[in-house]
């Protein structure tokens, strides 16, 4: 950051006025009495904001020459106004926090909190409602918490006469708070408003879509009811439309592995497949191996559910149940559109893995998600959905699995005193750099942040012959193992082995193995 051009630009009007560059702005600046008065969209529009640095108040900014933008400053400040320079992003993600925690203020049940206001915005910016109605802004509290913790998914669940939250961050569910009594059956109501759901109907499962953004980010939200004994069940999923999209040497694949998976890219025709769990990171990968194509030479098309990331020179559609725009009958329509490669979201039934592997066969690169245990039984799962082997046998150029694993704090972690209890898979292998999780302040539970674990299945004659013919996973595997294939596990050892994660992580999200 020190040679970006921002930077340089900053520093050179800080040495015209005689004031101070900063990289970043101390969480212990923010002072949301500085501006209790400020809108926040007219605090955006400058951009300015008034910081706290011990006893003395000063002036975050781009531009040293805001004083004359905002005349009124110096009375605001009650004093003279001291810019202190910062890069942009830094400046507008300081405003955004700071009128986030302007929010916490205590949410009380009020007259109208049965009655939950009805979001006609339906891309409404969370950092504008502390001042509106509590049941608005404690939804907006939940949701803002969520996005600056990095939770996934937001749980709101009914027990008895209390209503529970929970957030999923790296992968586990954690209790975050509680929904104050008398405010259960208004926060539902808000949520599903906000979703486009029946507010009235209770009996019925329902499923809907939201779009919020917080400041100058968007935020997807894909929102879940199930009626339980208790009351309602809520899941919401946080998808942020610019998520960080990462490159295929940034998601931490291993050498080998990340070299045969461009190959593959390189494919004119066929089907790549990418498999594991929910929340697997399956569409980063996708995303990651989109990164890699020629899209000035190529039409490149996706159909997805929702579209989670915007990348440029890409057409992307969104699959619209609602409308009867489906999998399959969006890629369809995609394949009337000239395309070089496309990316379908997700192959959950015979019609979409029907289309999937005959486009391929037709001249198409395309890269699917599919929920199957690993790479091995990617193909008896599109057989089980009642595509014919041969067709799977010829459409399928390569099979990617993967986990993620949460790492290990550098700063707590400790050496394993016990390796005896081990997974089959682990069992004579050395594993003597293993380290555990304690848990200190810098982190949760032991853990900071999480990795991929990627096994890589390419196909090839002898495998093709043994799917026509109806093989089994073993027979598969035996196959697989005897020309140098390795899985996840194999991954996951070698981790644990450079202390990077630890055995008990690698059983919670792997299993006790074969």
């Amino acid at each position: 950051m020190n040679s970006s051009p921002e930077i340089e630009r900053l520093r050179v009007l800080a040495d015209q006025y005689q004031c101070r560059v900063m990289e970043h702005i101390p969480e212990s600046w923010l002072d949301v009495t500085l501006t209790a008065d400020l809108p926040v969209d007219y605090v955006r529009s400058v951009p300015f904001l008034p910081v706290r640095d011990g006893d003395q108040v000063l002036v975050a900014c781009t531009d040293p020459a805001v004083e004359t933008r905002v005349p009124e400053l110096g009375v605001l400040l009650k004093g003279e106004v001291e810019p202190v320079l910062v890069p942009e992003q830094v400046l507008m993600a300081a405003i955004n926090r700071c009128f986030s925690i302007k929010m916490d203020a205590p949410v009380k049940k009020s007259e109208e909190s049965g009655k939950a206001p009805v979001h006609e915005d339906d891309r409404e910016d969370l950092l504008r409602q502390s001042s509106e109605a509590p049941v608005a802004a404690k939804v907006s509290r939940l949701l803002l918490d969520g996005l600056e913790m990095g939770a996934s998914d937001i749980h709101l669940e009914p027990r008895g006469k209390r209503t529970e939250v929970r957030f999923r961050l790296d992968g586990v569910l954690v209790v975050q708070s509680e929904i104050e009594p008398g405010l259960e059956d208004a926060v539902t109501s808000r949520i599903k408003i906000m979703a486009r759901l029946d507010i009235a109907e209770r009996r019925l499962p329902q499923d809907g879509n939201a779009r919020v953004r917080v400041g100058n980010r968007e935020v997807d939200i894909r929102v879940s009811s199930l009626p339980v004994v208790d009351g309602e069940r809520l899941v919401l999923r946080l998808l942020g439309r610019e998520n960080t999209l990462f490159s295929l040497t940034e998601l931490g694949m291993p050498g080998g592995v990340m070299g045969e998976f461009r190959q593959l890219l390189r494919s004119p025709h066929g089907v790549i497949w990418v498999t594991g769990p929910t929340g697997s990171g399956k569409t980063t990968t996708l995303y990651a191996a989109l990164q890699e194509l020629d899209t000035v030479r190529k039409n490149v098309l996706t159909i997805e559910d929702p579209v989670e990331y915007q990348l440029p020179g890409i057409g992307q559609m969104a699959v619209q149940p609602r409308i009867g725009l489906s999998f399959a009958a969006g890629l369809r329509s995609i394949l009337r559109q000239d395309p070089d490669v496309i990316l379908v979201g997700e192959t959950r039934d015979e019609e979409t893995a029907d289309i999937v592997v005959r486009a391929s066969m037709t001249g198409h690169l395309v890269l699917s998600t599919l929920h199957a245990n690993d790479s091995i039984s990617a193909s008896l799962r599109l057989t089980d959905m009642g595509v014919e082997p041969f067709l799977v046998a010829e459409a399928t150029r390569g099979a990617m699995a993967q986990r993620l694993v949460r790492c290990l704090c550098p700063q707590c972690a400790v050496t394993d005193p016990e390796l005896d209890d081990l997974p089959a898979p682990l069992r004579g292998r050395d594993l003597r750099g293993a380290k555990t999780a304690v848990g200190c302040e810098r982190c949760r539970e032991g853990y900071r942040g999480r990795k991929g674990l990627f096994e890589l299945l390419r196909m090839n004659e002898d495998l093709r012959g043994l799917i026509r013919k109806n093989a089994t996973v073993e027979e598969l595997r035996r196959q697989a193992v005897g020309q140098g294939f390795k899985g996840v596990w194999e991954a996951g050892a070698e981790l644990v082995r450079e202390g990077g994660t630890s055995v008990s992580e690698l059983r919670q999200v792997l299993g006790e193995g074969e």
